[in-house]
């Protein structure tokens, strides 16, 4: 076996100082996302700005719809980041690239299935929603060139799980904050210049897309890290394969279950009409930037857990699940403050002047985003699980907690004509993170003492 050739800039999870480590690791993760949200944020911003209520409202109906058709294969990458980072901390270089190997034409494949099926579905989807008549044109028409995006957009989230299984996040933020440029400039080109309106925003995202697939392939073609990639080499390698499905798949199906729940309440909330579903979209947008700072450590702890079960450190996975979750709660408690204390001026920028949308995005933030910090520790355990290598059981869990529980309520408590007010259906979101979060916390204990059963008695013998 060839000696691990990482790079020294990457953070060493296996040893040195944890706490230290972790931040330094989340840091970049944390900005990545947020880049990647303002994709999203910027093509609100401008349709907002220059084209008015109903594109914003057209562009905000499409995320939950669209999360729920790619969430699968997005998982996948989950599987990636766990089998490099476990072949990394066991030093198994072999099994490291052949598991890069395999995931790039996966992230091929499954983004030329994307876009068939997105292009082809749609319109359909859209009006399973109950999309308004007069938002699910230009919603359709969105949808339809941002899925053609998708094979780009799989490729960089896959290559960014391999760098930052590796210890690297900072390669991919370089990446997002190049392409995430390109996109701002993009968007007020194409709307302004050419008036494409909402068309002209999807398109300048999936052309930014392309750019960041391209950077982080090569980069990955000129490491010299045990995860090089050599485009001859690429092959689907049947064990590495059955590892990236066996964890990448049920993170794929629970992201698809909470995609339904969300299209469900979507489609609760379409109801009411497009000007709430202008404030919905805005605050939800805003939200994300919250969301996206705290899943940092969901995927921190996952990746250092990941290499500490390949290094057989147990001892100091318990410490990444410390550490990870206190830094969530303050992640949490501090942004989700913020956002709720500066909501009306952060709405005003997507919705500027409609009084009636800010106060139903407000409703939203007061029941959401304020007890966010809630949603953090749940994430949490469920990346740390995943790391152990146990996929299977956060998503059980966290169907029957938090998507099952939340379909139930639309169909049951929800229709009862009193308690039928946007504040019953935003209230199941604590709800069922505080559930989730305490069923994951009894498994993630029986699952570390199985760990350690085992190990004690791999040495003893």
């Amino acid at each position: 076996m060839k000696p691990n050739a990482q790079s020294g800039k990457n953070i060493d999870m296996v040893s040195g100082p944890l706490f230290r480590n972790i931040i330094l690791y989340a840091i970049p993760l944390m900005l990545t996302g947020i880049l990647q949200l303002l994709f999203n944020a910027a093509d609100l911003v401008v349709v907002g700005r220059y084209c008015g209520r109903l594109s914003i409202a057209a562009v905000g109906a499409t995320g939950a719809i669209i999360n729920l058709i790619v969430n699968l294969f997005i998982g996948l990458s989950v599987g990636v980041g766990v089998t490099v980072a476990v072949s990394l901390g066991a030093k198994d270089d072999d099994r490291c690239s052949r598991a890069v190997h395999t995931c790039i034409p996966v992230a091929l494949i499954g983004g030329a299935v994307l876009t068939v099926f997105g292009v082809l579905m749609s319109p359909t989807f859209l009006a399973w929603m109950k999309t308004p008549d007069d938002v699910i044109g230009l919603s359709s028409l969105y949808m339809r060139i941002y899925f053609c995006g998708m094979i780009p957009s799989l490729v960089f989230n896959y290559g960014a799980a391999i760098l930052r299984a590796a210890g690297d996040t900072k390669h991919p933020l370089y990446y997002l904050m190049t392409a995430g440029v390109v996109n701002v400039v993009l968007n007020v080109i194409f709307v302004t210049v050419f008036r494409l309106d909402v068309a002209g925003v999807a398109l300048a995202t999936a052309l930014s897309q392309c750019l960041s697939a391209f950077l982080i392939v090569r980069f990955l073609m000129r490491t010299d890290g045990a995860y090089k990639l050599i485009p001859r080499r690429m092959h689907i390698y049947a064990m590495e394969l059955k590892n990236i499905v066996r964890i990448g798949l049920p993170a794929g199906i629970q992201g698809c279950m909470f995609s339904i729940s969300n299209v469900i309440i979507q489609s609760s909330i379409n109801s009411f009409g497009s000007v709430t579903m202008a404030g919905n979209s805005a605050a939800a947008n805003i939200e994300g930037f919250t969301w996206i700072s705290m899943n940092s450590f969901h995927q921190t702890g996952m990746n250092f857990a990941g290499q500490n079960v390949g290094a057989h450190r147990l001892d100091r996975v318990r410490k990444v699940r410390n550490y990870c979750i206190l830094d969530v709660v303050v992640t949490g408690v501090v942004m989700g403050g913020l956002t709720y204390l500066f909501a009306h001026r952060l709405l005003s920028i997507y919705i500027p002047g409609d009084e009636e949308a800010i106060r139903y995005g407000i409703t939203r933030m007061t029941y959401v985003c304020l007890p966010y910090a809630l949603n953090g520790l749940h994430d949490v355990m469920t990346g740390v699980i995943r790391g152990l290598g146990k996929s299977l059981v956060p998503m059980i869990i966290t169907v029957l907690d938090i998507c099952v529980f939340r379909i139930v309520w639309i169909y049951t408590i929800w229709q009862i004509p009193r308690f039928h007010t946007l504040e019953m259906l935003y209230v199941t979101y604590p709800i069922t993170w505080i559930l989730t979060f305490s069923m994951l916390t009894v498994c993630y204990i029986v699952i570390m003492r199985r760990l350690t059963r085992r190990e004690e008695a791999a040495q003893a013998s």
